[in-house]
C-alpha cells in the first residue's frame, strides 16, 4: 500500500427536488496505482466534509458502488427545497482498504470540492398580488396602459418561478392584456353607453401552470374631464336668522391631472343695488348714529323738505331701501344753500364732516384720467365759510378725478390756506362709500368706509385773494371768490357736484371715535371664513373691509377645495333685506409649464335672502271708549290717553305638534305659534280722526323733557303728533302713557277720537292701529259735587249688577273700592234727585206767591231768594224712544232748541236725558 487514492479536484453536480441522487460530472471515480492488490488498492469509502456554509455536509453523503473500481455515489440524506436552498457546496476524500480487512495503514486521497445544484421542480402557481385592480379612465381616448396587474410565482427556477402570460377570461370586453399584465382598450369608451367594466384575468407561469385564484379588474369611465369647477349651484338661499351658512359646501376643483403650483379664487358678492352697498340696519341716519352711541349735536345739512327745511326741497331724490334720502346733483343747476341760521350752528375750527357719496349718479361712470391740456375742474361737495368769534375760516371738500381734497383756511384775513390731498380708488368706483372727516387743525382725519386714511399731499396753495367775510354754507357747488358780497339769488356757482349724496351731517367739537365711525359703516352682511384653524397649511385667506370679497390662495389642490368649502355668508339682521345679491367666483392657476396651464372661466351665481318671518307689532291696553269729566280735560295737566298702553313684539313660526297628534290619534300637524321678541321701534304716530286739533281749545301735551332725555324727535302739529327715533318697545310705552289731551275752559264737546300706530324700520313693519274715542261727561253742579243723596243712593247698590253697563269706557274713580254705578243706576239718581229739586221748588213757589200778596206794596220786584223758571223745563222719561223723545221736546220747548244739551248715556238702550238751562242774562250755560 504505498500509494494515496487519487479523484478530480472538483466535481459539478445537479440533484432534482423530487430525487435524492446527484448526478456528478465528472463521475465520481477514485483510482489507486496498488490496483489491483486486494485492499491496497481498493477503495473502501468517501468521507464528506463541511463546506464553505459549515452545513452542506449533514444533507450529503457519499457511497462506493465498486471497491474495485472506485465509482462512488453523492446523495443527500434528505428531500432538498430549492426555494429554501438552490446550491450547495462541501467537499469529499477517497479512502483505499489498507492492508487488511481491518483497514491498517489505510490512506486518504486529497479533498475534492463538490457544488450541487438543486433543480426545481413545478411545484407552486401564480398567486395575483391584488385580488381587485380598479382604475379610472376619461371617456373618449386609447390609452396604451390602464392598470397593470402582477402575479408571483414560489418556484425558485427561472423557469417555473416566471409568469411567462396573463389572459382575460371573460369574453366580449373592449381590453386586451399583454405578457407583463399591461392593460388596455381596443376602442375609446363611451360613459354614457357603459359606465363601469368588469372582467377577470388570469396567469400561467413558463410550466404552465395556472393561477390558483384569478383577479377581478373594475375600470371606471369619467365622462370628459373639462378643468374647472365641479359642484356649483348657481342659487343658494339664504332665510333670515340663519347666522352663517355656507356658499359652496361641496365645491371642489378639477385640474384633469396638470400639475398647478399656485391657485387663488377671489369670490364677490355684489350688494351695490341694496342701500349704500350692503344689508345695514334699516333706521334713518340719525337713528343709527343714536345706536352706535355717536355724540349728539350733529346738524343735518341736507334733510327732507319740509316748510322747516326748505333748501333741498329744489333737489331731486331718489328711493332708497335703507330708509335714508338720496339726492342727486348734476354739477349745474342742483345746489343747496344752507340758511345762516343753520351755519351759525357749526361754526368752529374743530368739526367732523360726515356723508354718503357716489361718484357718478346712477349710470355714469366718472372720468378717471383727463388730459393735461382738457383737464375739468374740481367737483366741490361741501364750500363752507365758518365764522369764529372775531375771525372767519374756509373750507371746501372737493373731488377731482380719483383724488379727495380738503381746502382749508384757518384764518381768511391772517392764515395761508392748506390743501389735503388723498389718492383713492373709492372716489371714482361709483359705488356708494362713506366719508368722515374730522378737523382739528392742523389735524385731519379721514376715514373712508372706517378705514384710516393719510393724505398723500399737505401743501400751501399759495396766495389767493381774500374772500369778504361773510358766513356761508352751500352743498353741491361753491360760489365764485368774487360774489362773497353777491345776494344768494344772484350767486354764481362754480365746481359743480356730480352724484348722489346723502346723510350729509355736520358736528362741531370733538373729533369723532374711531369705534362709532365703524358702527356708523358697519355691514350686517358679507363673506366671511367659517373656521381659520381648519386652514391648511401653505394657505392664505383675505377679506376686504367691506367683507365684498374674499381671496383664497394656496398651492395644495385637496387644502384649497377644503378651504373653498368653508366660506360662508354671514347676516346679522333678524330681520335681513329680502332681495338677490350677486355672486362670482374668479379663479387664476399657475402651472410648471405656463405655456399649457389651465385656464378657468369665472363662476356667475346668486343669493336669495328670502323674505324673513314679519314681526307682529300688537298695541293693546288701551279701550275704546275713555269717558272722563269734562273738568278734568281742562285740567293744567288735561287727561292721558293711553294711561295702560301696551306694546308687545312677536314672531310667527311653525311648531310641530306631532305628540299632541298621536295622543289624540290624530296626523302630526304643524301649527303657528308666536314668541315675543325683544325689539326696536323707530316711530310712533298719535293722529285725531276727523277735523284736525283747534289749537285755540284743544292741544296734545308730550313729556319734552323724557323726549330731549332719551334723544327721540317728535312732530307736533294740528293734524298728528309724530315721535322718531330708534329705541326699545319700554322707551315708547313710558313716552305714549304720558301723552295728554287737554281742553280750554268751555271747550268740551261729546266727543274725540284719536288713532294710534307704531312702526319699526321706517314703516317697514307696522302695528295695529288703536282707535280711542274719548268721551265728555257732563253734570249739573250739584251732581258734579258728591252730595249726602248720592252717598245715600250709593249704598243699595251692588258693583255685581252692574259690571258690564259701561264696557269700553273709563270712569273717574276717586276711592279705589268706591263703586262705579251703571247707566241705569245713573238715571235713577238723577231722576230722584230731579224730584227733591222740585219738590223744594214747589215749596219756594207757595212761599212766593203768598208774600206777593203779603207785601204788593212794599215788595221789590225781585226778591233775592226767588227762582224765575219761566225757562225752565225738565223732561225726564226714560222709557220712551230717542225719537219720541225728541218730539216731544219740540213741542214743549218751542224755539229754545238750540240751547239743549243731550247727555247721554253710555248704555246701548238710547236711553237720553235733555236738560235746558238759561240763566237771568239769557245765555245758555254749559256744565
Amino acid at each position: 500500500n504505498k500509494h494515496k487514492p487519487w479523484i478530480e479536484t472538483e466535481y459539478q453536480g445537479i440533484v432534482m427536488e423530487n430525487d435524492n441522487t446527484v448526478l456528478l460530472n465528472p463521475p465520481l471515480f477514485a483510482l489507486d496505482k496498488d490496483a489491483p492488490l486486494h485492499y491496497a488498492g481498493e477503495i473502501c469509502g468517501f468521507r464528506v466534509h463541511n463546506g464553505p456554509t459549515g452545513s452542506s455536509s449533514v444533507q450529503f453523503e457519499a457511497v462506493v458502488l465498486d471497491r474495485s473500481t472506485g465509482e462512488g455515489l453523492v446523495r443527500s440524506k434528505e428531500p432538498l427545497d430549492c426555494e429554501s436552498q438552490r446550491e450547495h457546496s462541501f467537499t469529499i476524500q477517497a479512502y483505499d482498504c489498507g492492508e487488511g480487512p481491518d483497514g491498517v495503514n489505510s490512506k486518504k486521497s486529497h479533498k475534492a470540492t463538490v457544488h450541487v445544484r438543486v433543480n426545481d421542480v413545478n411545484e407552486f402557481s401564480p398567486v395575483f398580488v391584488e385580488r381587485r385592480y380598479e382604475a379610472s379612465v376619461p371617456e373618449g381616448r386609447l390609452f396604451d396602459r390602464i392598470v397593470r396587474v402582477e402575479a408571483l410565482d414560489a418556484d425558485c427556477s427561472p423557469q417555473y418561478s416566471q409568469i411567462c402570460f396573463y389572459d382575460i377570461i371573460t369574453p366580449s370586453v373592449p381590453f386586451v392584456i399583454d405578457n407583463d399584465g399591461n392593460i388596455k382598450n381596443t376602442e375609446p369608451l363611451d360613459s354614457k353607453r357603459q359606465r363601469v367594466h368588469t372582467f377577470w384575468v388570469t396567469a400561467f407561469d413558463c410550466g404552465k401552470n395556472r393561477a390558483q385564484a384569478d383577479a377581478q379588474v373594475v375600470v371606471t369611465v369619467k365622462p370628459s374631464c373639462k378643468p374647472g369647477w365641479i359642484g356649483w349651484s348657481k342659487r343658494v338661499e339664504y332665510t333670515p336668522g340663519s347666522g352663517s351658512i355656507p356658499l359652496f359646501p361641496s365645491l371642489h376643483l378639477e385640474t384633469c391631472e396638470e400639475t398647478v403650483w399656485n391657485i387663488q379664487a377671489t369670490v364677490e358678492l355684489q350688494t351695490g343695488h341694496i342701500g349704500k352697498g350692503c344689508d345695514r340696519d334699516s333706521y334713518s341716519d340719525r337713528s343709527v348714529r343714536r345706536l352706535c352711541g355717536a355724540v349728539r349735536g350733529e346738524v343735518d345739512l341736507l334733510p327732507p323738505p319740509s316748510p322747516a327745511a326748505n333748501w333741498t326741497s329744489a333737489l331731486p331724490t331718489l328711493p332708497s331701501s335703507d330708509s335714508s334720502l338720496v339726492f342727486s346733483f348734476n354739477g349745474s343747476t342742483h345746489v343747496a344753500v344752507v340758511p345762516d341760521s343753520i351755519a351759525a350752528a357749526v361754526s368752529g375750527d374743530h368739526f367732523t364732516l360726515q356723508l354718503w357719496m357716489r361718484r357718478g349718479g346712477i349710470n355714469t361712470q366718472p372720468p378717471t384720467n383727463q388730459a393735461r391740456g382738457n383737464r375739468r375742474e374740481e367737483e366741490t361737495i361741501v364750500c363752507s365759510t365758518v365764522k369764529n368769534d372775531d375771525s372767519f375760516s374756509h373750507y371746501s371738500l372737493s373731488v377731482h378725478g380719483c383724488r379727495l381734497s380738503l381746502f382749508y383756511w384757518p384764518d381768511v384775513s391772517a392764515a395761508r390756506p392748506v390743501k389735503f390731498l388723498w389718492k383713492l380708488e373709492q372716489v371714482c368706483d361709483s359705488e356708494w362709500h362713506h366719508l368722515s372727516l374730522s378737523v382739528q387743525f392742523p389735524s385731519v382725519t379721514l376715514y373712508v368706509d372706517g378705514v384710516t386714511f393719510d393724505p398723500a399731499l399737505i401743501h400751501d396753495n399759495g396766495v389767493i385773494p381774500n374772500p369778504a367775510p361773510r358766513q356761508r354754507l352751500v352743498i353741491g357747488a361753491c360760489w365764485d371768490n368774487e360774489g362773497y358780497d353777491t345776494p344768494l339769488s344772484d350767486l354764481h356757482y362754480v365746481g359743480g357736484y356730480r352724484g348722489l349724496l346723502s346723510g350729509v351731517t355736520v358736528r362741531p367739537g370733538s373729533v369723532e371715535p374711531h369705534s362709532v365711525v365703524e358702527c356708523l359703516y358697519a355691514c350686517r352682511e358679507g363673506l366671511d371664513f367659517g373656521d381659520l384653524e381648519t386652514l391648511g397649511s401653505g394657505m392664505k385667506v383675505h377679506v376686504n373691509p367691506s367683507q365684498s370679497a374674499l381671496v383664497l390662495e394656496g398651492d395644495d389642490i385637496e387644502s384649497f377645495n377644503r378651504a373653498v368649502q368653508q366660506v360662508t355668508y354671514r347676516n346679522s339682521l333678524r330681520f335681513a333685506t329680502p332681495g338677490v345679491r350677486p355672486l362670482k367666483l374668479t379663479t387664476s392657476l399657475r402651472c410648471f409649464n405656463e405655456e399649457s396651464c389651465l385656464t378657468l372661466r369665472q363662476l356667475e351665481g346668486y343669493l336669495v335672502v328670502l323674505q324673513p318671518d314679519a314681526p307682529q307689532i300688537s298695541l293693546s291696553g288701551v279701550g275704546p271708549h275713555l269717558a272722563r269729566p269734562a273738568p278734568e280735560f281742562e285740567g293744567p295737566r288735561g287727561v292721558p290717553l293711553f294711561p295702560e298702553l301696551r306694546i308687545v313684539c312677536s314672531l310667527s313660526h311653525a311648531v310641530n305638534t306631532a305628540a299632541q297628534g298621536m295622543e289624540g290619534g290624530g296626523e302630526p300637524a304643524n301649527t303657528l305659534m308666536s314668541d315675543a321678541v325683544a325689539h326696536t321701534l323707530d316711530g310712533c304716530e298719535v293722529q285725531p280722526l276727523g277735523e284736525e286739533l283747534n289749537p285755540e281749545r284743544e292741544e296734545l301735551l308730550v313729556d319734552m323733557d323724557a323726549l330731549r332725555e332719551r334723544g327721540l324727535e317728535i312732530i307736533n302739529t294740528t293734524a298728528y303728533i309724530a315721535i322718531t327715533g330708534a329705541e326699545s318697545i319700554s322707551v315708547y310705552e313710558d313716552v305714549l302713557r304720558s301723552v295728554r289731551y287737554r281742553l280750554a275752559k268751555g271747550s268740551a264737546r261729546f266727543e274725540r277720537r284719536f288713532r294710534l300706530s307704531c312702526s319699526e324700520m321706517n314703516g317697514r313693519y307696522t302695528s295695529n292701529e288703536l282707535t280711542l274715542e274719548v268721551n265728555f261727561l257732563h253734570s249739573l253742579d250739584s251732581l258734579y259735587h258728591p252730595s249726602h243723596l248720592l252717598a245715600s243712593q250709593q249704598q243699595f247698590l251692588h258693583p255685581s249688577h252692574h259690571s258690564g253697563e259701561l264696557s269700553g269706557h273709563t270712569l273717574p274713580n276717586p276711592h279705589r273700592n268706591s263703586v262705579v254705578p251703571g247707566a241705569a243706576t245713573v238715571i235713577i239718581m238723577v231722576c230722584v234727585g230731579f224730584l227733591v229739586v222740585m219738590v223744594i221748588m214747589g215749596v219756594f213757589r207757595i212761599r212766593s206767591i203768598h208774600r206777593r200778596g203779603e207785601g204788593a206794596r212794599g215788595g221789590s220786584k225781585e226778591d233775592s231768594g226767588q227762582w224765575d223758571d219761566s225757562a225752565l223745563t225738565i223732561i225726564v222719561n226714560p222709557m220712551e224712544s230717542y225719537e219720541s223723545r225728541m218730539g216731544i221736546s219740540a213741542d214743549t220747548e218751542g224755539e229754545g232748541e238750540e240751547d239743549e244739551e243731550v247727555v247721554e248715556s253710555p248704555d246701548n238702550d238710547d236711553q237720553r236725558i235733555i236738560i235746558k238751562k238759561e240763566g237771568r242774562d239769557g245765555n245758555p250755560r254749559r256744565y
